[in-house]
C-alpha cells in the first residue's frame, strides 16, 4: 500500500516471496524523531508519489505482456505457477500467520540479526529475479555473432531406474552476463542498502510475480483479491502489527522514492513508499485479463486496458485519501473494487460476462498431458 514515511538511508516481495510481500505491505506517517518532523515540499511530494505510480505501472504492464509468452512456454525455468481457488482461499490465512509471526520475531529477537538474515535471503532472491528480468533485454542487445554457449545445471537423486531429477536448469552465456550484473547490484544493496538498489530488486520481484504467478480463472482472482481486501483492512485499521513489521523489515519488498530528492539529491532520507503486494496482487489479476483478451482473438485489449486504468484510478485515490487524512491506508481497500469492478462493468456492457467467468487456464504441463492423451486416443482409433 502507499506510504509516506521518514526512513533512514540505511533502510530500504514466486509463492513464498509473495507471502512476504503481503505480510509486510503497509503505510503510515511517522516523526523523524521525538521533537522534529520532516515536512515535504509540494514539489517533492508530487515527484515522489508520481514516481511511485510510474514505477508501479512498469512491472504490471510488462509483466502482463511477458505472462502471455510465459503461459505458452515449456521451459522449466519460465514455467508459471498456477494459483487455484483453494490456494486463493488459503492465502490470506497464510499471509496473516506470516505477518503475525514476523511481528513476534521482531518483538522477541534482535531486529539487527533478523534483518541480517533477511538481507542475505533477499540478496540471493533479488539476484536471481533481476537476472531473469534482464535476460530478454540482453538477448536483444547482444549481436548475433556473440558466442553464446549453452549450459545445464542438473542435480539428481538415486541411480538407475530410481533416478529422480531435483534441479534441471538450462542457461547460456547471456544469462551468465545477466547474473554478474545482478550480483553487482546485489552487493551494492547488501553493503549500502541504497534506495535505487532497493528499487531495482523490488521492480524485479514485482515483474517476476506478475509474469510467473497465474490465476487459473477470474473467479479465483476475485476470491484472492476479496480475501486480501479483508486481510489488508483488518491488519491496517484493526491493529498496529502491519505497520510495526513494515517499519522493522529491512528488505526490498517495497518501492521507495525520496520526498527530499530536490533538496538532498541521491543522499535523501525521507521516503514515500509503495508495498510490492499492492503491485503484484492486482497485477496478476490484470495479467489474467490480458490473457483472456488474447483468448478472444479479437485483436483488442479491452479488459486489460480497463483494468490497467482502474489500477491507476485506485492507486491515485489511495494516495489522495492518505495525503488528505494523514493516516495509514490499506491500498487494496481502493484497488480491489476498482480492478474488479471496472472489467465487470465492461463485460456487462459488451455482453461477455458469462464468457469472462467461464474462461479457464491450464498450466503448460496439463496442456501437454491433454495433447498427449488426445494423440494416443487418435492412434487407438
Amino acid at each position: 500500500m502507499s506510504e509516506a514515511e521518514p526512513v533512514p538511508a540505511s533502510a530500504p516481495e514466486a509463492s513464498a516471496v509473495l507471502e512476504a510481500l503481503n505480510s509486510t505491505d503497509s503505510n503510515g506517517t511517522e516523526a523523524l524523531n521525538a521533537t522534529a518532523k520532516f515536512v515535504a515540499t509540494p514539489e517533492g511530494t508530487a515527484l515522489a508519489y508520481g514516481s511511485l505510480v510510474f514505477m508501479a505501472l512498469l512491472p504490471i504492464f510488462f509483466g502482463a505482456l511477458r505472462s502471455v509468452t510465459c503461459s505458452k512456454s515449456k521451459n522449466a525455468s519460465d514455467m508459471p505457477e498456477t494459483i487455484t481457488s483453494r490456494d486463493a482461499a488459503r492465502f490470506p490465512i497464510i499471509a496473516s500467520c506470516t505477518l503475525f509471526g514476523l511481528y513476534l520475531f521482531f518483538k522477541v529477537f534482535s531486529q539487527e540479526y533478523i534483518n541480517l538474515l533477511l538481507s542475505v535471503y533477499f540478496f540471493v532472491l533479488g539476484v536471481l529475479a533481476l537476472s531473469h528480468t534482464m535476460s530478454p533485454l540482453m538477448s536483444r542487445i547482444f549481436p548475433a555473432s556473440f558466442p553464446n554457449k549453452q549450459f545445464q545445471l542438473l542435480f539428481t537423486q538415486g541411480s538407475g531406474e530410481s533416478k529422480e531429477e531435483i534441479v534441471n536448469y538450462e542457461f547460456d552465456t547471456k544469462n551468465l552476463v545477466c547474473l554478474v550484473i545482478s550480483s553487482v547490484v546485489g552487493v551494492w544493496y547488501l553493503l549500502k542498502k541504497h534506495w535505487i538498489a532497493n528499487n531495482l530488486f523490488g521492480l524485479a520481484f514485482a515483474l517476476n510475480g506478475v509474469e510467473l504467478l497465474h490465476l487459473n480463472n477470474v473467479s479465483t482472482g476475485c476470491i484472492l483479491l476479496g480475501g486480501l481486501f479483508v486481510y489488508d483492512v483488518f491488519w491496517v485499521f484493526g491493529t498496529n502489527v502491519m505497520v510495526t513489521v513494515a517499519k522493522s523489515f529491512e528488505a526490498p519488498i517495497k518501492l521507495v522514492f525520496p520526498q527530499d530528492l530536490l533538496e538532498k539529491g541521491l543522499d535523501a532520507r525521507n521516503f514515500a513508499m509503495l508495498g510490492l503486494g499492492d503491485i503484484v496482487i492486482p497485477g496478476i489479476f490484470i495479467a489474467l485479463l490480458l490473457r483472456f483478451d488474447v483468448s478472444l482473438k479479437k485483436n483488442s485489449r479491452t479488459y486489460f486496458y480497463s483494468s490497467f486504468l482502474a489500477y491507476i484510478f485506485g492507486l491515485g485515490l489511495t494516495i489522495f485519501v492518505m495525503h488528505t487524512f494523514k493516516h495509514a491506508q490499506p491500498a487494496l481497500l481502493y484497488l480491489v473494487p476498482a480492478c474488479v469492478g471496472f472489467p465487470v462493468i465492461v463485460a456487462l456492457l459488451k455482453g461477455e460476462l458469462t464468457e469472462m467467468f467461464r474462461y479457464e487456464e491450464t498450466s503448460p504441463e496439463e496442456a501437454g498431458t491433454k495433447d498427449d492423451s488426445s494423440d494416443s486416443e487418435k492412434k487407438d482409433q
